[in-house]
């Protein structure tokens, strides 16, 4: 397949990018690499995939110009915003793709009670303009990013797709929930086949700098506090991103069908008469915040100074996914626990500051 994957600056997006590239789709990646975090470890995971800006356009890549890896000539990255309708239709035009997994977001839950503008622009005007390129340019197998967010003030454990999820605690998690119901009208209107993944706190080599696990980590490693929200008594469903990445790639491959026995009166949350499915995607396990500290810091062989402070605004207690259709449908099968997953975690980023003698920016997203 020719296949899209918007965000491939981002954690999940450019490692789904080379994996689709290493089993032969022909890949197009595309990102804003704004600058919510560390742009420099954005560019370096463009780079480990072939990625690099030419001399004549110096440090930074610039927008809206097609690269070609230097490592896979089946793999191509444009900087393009999603909001520039422009931009993203004569993309589809010229390039016909036969998939889109859309994972190009503004993330970060704390952070839209900062910037809200952002979420609105990012996450609802880009993703209207990738469901309008869809319609206009014959492309019928849409993925996209959902967050396990939009569950809310919902306590029901596990979370499951067939629980109410009205009542969002974000912009965030609202912006995730309107991406569901403009997918679903597009499915009805026109035919789409379109697929939401909630996801569930990822995490792995590679991650994004404002999340527990390298926060965490670098803090530890300066010998500094790390700040413990809810005062440690936080349940979260942390799902390692080997195992996202092949539970997406599944999801690519089996474009969302219309449920024939669907209707009105008591058909499933998850599903439509419209070819149109959300899934939780995350580990169906979860795990305690203090043991996820304590297999850190059996990793790192030290103990880390803990500061333990009130849940912020916007957080929830738990997480904890039902992934009972995922499995079902596409067989997925999350297997790496949390202690090889974390351990694989530290010795990449104890690497990657040796390599590139780069310090990773961080702030205070944590959990």
């Amino acid at each position: 397949m020719k296949i899209l994957v918007t965000g491939t600056a981002g954690f999940i997006g450019s490692h789904l990018a080379q994996k689709l590239v290493e089993r032969g789709d022909e890949t197009i990646g595309l990102d804003c690499i704004n600058d919510y975090y560390d742009i420099n470890l954005k560019y370096a995971r463009l780079q480990r995939s072939g990625i690099i800006p030419s001399q004549e356009d110096g440090e930074h890549i610039p927008y809206n110009k097609l690269l070609t890896s230097t490592k896979n000539k089946k793999y191509k990255f444009i900087k393009l915003d999603l909001e520039n309708k422009n931009a993203v239709m004569r993309l589809f035009e010229e390039q016909r793709f036969d998939a889109v997994c859309n994972l190009a977001a503004q993330t970060g839950v704390r952070y839209s009670l900062i910037n809200p503008e952002a979420y609105i622009n990012s996450n609802i005007i880009g993703f209207f303009n990738i469901l309008e390129a869809c319609r206009h340019h014959g492309v019928t197998n849409l993925s996209y990013a959902s967050s396990s967010s939009v569950y809310g003030l919902n306590e029901n454990l596990p979370f499951s797709t067939e629980d109410s999820v009205d009542h969002p605690i974000s912009l965030y998690a609202a912006s995730k929930k309107t991406n569901e119901l403009m997918a679903h009208t597009y499915a009805h209107l026109y035919g789409i086949s379109t697929t939401g993944l909630r996801f569930f706190t990822v995490y792995g080599p590679w991650g994004r700098p404002d999340m527990a696990l390298f926060l965490f980590i670098k803090t530890a490693l300066e010998g500094k506090k790390i700040d413990v929200f809810n005062n440690g008594e936080m349940l979260r469903d942390f799902t390692y991103i080997d195992d996202i990445i092949e539970g997406i790639i599944r999801v690519i491959d089996n474009p969302a069908k219309p449920d024939p026995t669907w209707n009105g009166i008591d058909g499933k949350r998850s599903r439509s008469s419209a070819p149109y499915k959300i899934y939780n995607i995350g580990n169906n396990n979860p795990v305690k915040l203090m043991d996820f500290i304590t297999a850190i810091e059996k990793k790192l062989g030290k103990t880390i100074e803990k500061n333990m402070m009130p849940i912020q605004p916007g957080d929830v207690p738990a997480t904890f996914a039902d992934v009972t259709d995922l499995v079902e449908d596409l067989d997925y099968q999350p297997a790496t626990p949390i202690q090889e997953g974390i351990d694989k975690s530290v010795d990449w980023y104890l690497d990657f500051l040796k390599s590139s003698r780069n310090t990773i920016q961080t702030d205070s997203e944590s959990i």
